[in-house]
């Protein structure tokens, strides 16, 4: 069933200064997470580190929601705002937390990334923001750039119980993006971001005391780094993701997260000293690639005079 009028969507314009910076900010804070959750999955248990960080989310951006105006959700809205808050808030979390304690990055990387697939898909069905052919080319590119990282970096064992988590990340961030697409018609992003967020918090609460157990003995920097989860790739990260949301077709903003594996790469390297294999540095090529090629447009040509017979002139 479809969750829009009648009317099929108009695409978005293309995306100006301030979106192009939003996306950028996303794709690198979101690159970030993935690096950070594995340095404190350690310390914490993925449904502990969930509501930790979801708990500095909904603090920084409540903060950064006082004094502004407030727009109360109708309808089935509210139920757009249980299905991002749930699912892509709540379930996401604990699903990818717990994934990454089974598979190691790359494989992760490779299951979660069917993500923007599935966005394309629901937003084309459900948003009627369709198929276009460059958009279909470039993820089709992309995922198989993520294909190369997996196969570059994937552990000698797979196992199911994280692959099964992986596509549970996959399918609920699917869903919380197309959810989340039209409420921002009528709600401003931030309030849809921090009522999405407070509800995944509510979520994990039965995590409440696991979080208090880790707290205490985990050391100072996986605490600091559970906060910098809460305030950088939850508050900040999709608050600006939101912001481009409203502004771009949900499918061509989603294939812009395939830039995250090849950043992950790169921070790995630079933070952890993980040198990569080379063939997940070509992966991350294609995937730059595909991410070019959807962002291409048909050249739409000048329409051919018709010839008319010559008149008399007067």
């Amino acid at each position: 069933m479809s969750i829009q009028s009648p009317v099929r969507a108009v695409p978005a314009a293309t995306p100006d200064g301030r979106t192009i910076a939003a996306v950028v900010v996303t794709v690198l804070a979101w690159a970030s997470a993935f690096v950070a959750i594995r340095g404190v999955g350690e310390d914490l248990s993925p449904g502990a580190l969930a509501l930790g960080r979801l708990l500095v989310g909904t603090a920084v951006l409540g903060l950064l929601l006082l004094g502004r105006g407030w727009v109360r959700p109708q309808g089935r809205e509210w139920v757009l705002l249980a299905v991002c808050g749930i699912g892509w808030f709540g379930i996401y979390n604990v699903a990818l937390n717990a994934a990454e304690q089974h598979l190691d990055a790359g494989t992760t990387a490779m299951l979660v990334n069917i993500g923007p697939i599935l966005i394309a898909v629901f937003a084309g069905l459900l948003l009627g923001e369709g198929f276009p052919r460059w958009l279909v080319a470039g993820i089709t590119v992309a995922f198989a750039g993520v294909v190369l990282i997996g196969l570059a970096t994937r552990s000698a064992e797979t196992d199911l119980v994280g692959v099964v988590l992986c596509v549970v990340a996959a399918v609920t961030y699917a869903a919380g993006v197309v959810a989340q697409k039209p409420l921002l018609r009528r709600l401003p992003g931030l309030q849809v971001t921090f009522m999405a967020c407070a509800t995944g918090a509510v979520c994990t609460l039965p995590w409440a005391g696991a979080l208090v157990d880790d707290l205490g003995s985990a050391p100072a920097g996986s605490v600091l780094g559970m906060v910098y989860l809460g305030a950088v790739p939850t508050a900040l990260a999709f608050s600006t993701w939101a912001y481009a949301l409203r502004r771009m077709d949900a499918g061509k903003l989603g294939v812009t997260t395939y830039l995250v594996p090849p950043l992950v790469i790169v921070l790995g390297w630079l933070l952890l000293d993980e040198v990569p294999p080379a063939l997940a540095l070509v992966g991350g090529a294609v995937c730059l690639a595909g991410v070019a090629l959807s962002r291409r447009r048909d050249r739409v040509r000048p329409p051919v005079p018709v010839a008319h017979e010559a008149g008399p002139t007067v």
